[in-house]
């Protein structure tokens, strides 16, 4: 196919993603099936403007929240923080050395299972100093399982008839990349939205202490840790929408606007799983981040249910 056409529809399939004909679900079909038909011309791009437009969308998305509610979203969601976080990397080490995986590697896909996905491997990469390869097979696994996670936990929910509270504090937990935990909560419910991702954004604070840990056990004496900064900007979002009256003009557009912005990111993702990075991705590695996944969905889902009745 001709590059200038290939940029064209690229560029409006990006524009029809900001339509209100597209969910978040539908855009990250859209994006897969461009990679895999007619590739993705601008993919030098994709991980920067992925990265920028969710750090955007998510801030935005503050202007919708209430401080009130987020402390006790995230006061709710601490427990489960702490000991899902704890026991995946564990169980993740141990399968690791089980199925005799690349030592870095399987870290990395702990790591992005316990914490926030491609973020949390984006974080650890460097600490560790793992190479491209060890890198895109743990975000390969990462971001084949959210795209699954985005269809499959909405339709869970509403089979087990959680409440909006119940399924934003377990896709929270449950769910890697922020992006499809916003994806699913938001098609849940706007409660289920905010508890998802006030408790998930918590959650990826833990990047830091997991990253120091990871420098010492890697033996890594530099400890260059990214902090993901763009939570304080969240945090000033809310405060805004919850004690300035004057922000009720605003905060609508912006929040709408949020919501585009994260469609037209889980569109991007999608338009980077194409086929060499599916390939490369592997059994064992798959079959390390699936049973790490399921072991903190179901254990998560039957405390969230157990401590609800």
């Amino acid at each position: 196919m001709n590059k200038t056409i290939q940029q064209i529809l690229f560029v409006l399939l990006v524009l029809f993603c900001t339509t209100s004909f597209v969910s978040p679900a539908v855009a990250l079909i859209l994006g897969l099936l461009a990679a895999n038909l007619f590739g993705h011309p601008f993919l030098h791009l994709n991980h920067k403007a992925t990265t920028i437009l969710l750090q955007i969308s998510v801030v935005g998305l503050g202007f919708g929240m209430n401080v009130g509610s987020a402390v006790n979203a995230g006061k709710e969601g601490f427990i489960f923080t702490i000991a899902s976080i704890v026991s995946t990397l564990i169980l993740g080490t141990f399968l690791g050395k089980w199925l005799k995986i690349d030592k870095k590697t399987a870290h990395l896909i702990s790591c992005g299972t316990a914490i926030c996905g491609g973020s949390a491997i984006a974080a650890i990469a460097p600490v560790i100093k793992s190479d491209e390869k060890q890198t895109s097979v743990a975000l390969g696994v990462i971001f084949i399982l959210n795209s699954v996670a985005l269809f499959l936990f909405p339709a869970i929910g509403h089979w087990l008839h959680l409440s909006q509270n119940e399924f934003g504090l377990w896709c929270a937990i449950a769910i890697h990349d922020t992006s499809s935990v916003i994806g699913a909560a938001s098609k849940y419910g706007p409660e289920a939205l905010q508890i998802a991702t006030t408790v998930k954004l918590a959650r990826a604070l833990w990047i830091i202490p997991v990253a120091l840990l990871t420098s010492v056990l890697f033996k890594n004496k530099q400890r260059s840790i990214k902090i993901p900064y763009f939570i304080g900007l969240f945090i000033l979002a809310m405060v805004f929408n919850s004690y300035v009256p004057q922000s009720a003009v605003i905060a609508p557009f912006i929040v709408s606007s949020s919501k585009v912005g994260l469609t037209v990111t889980l569109f991007l993702i999608g338009s980077g799983l194409n086929r060499s990075v599916l390939s490369a991705v592997g059994f064992k590695p798959l079959f390390q981040g699936i049973s790490l996944w399921i072991f903190i969905a179901g254990i998560t889902l039957t405390s969230i249910i157990y401590f609800s009745n």
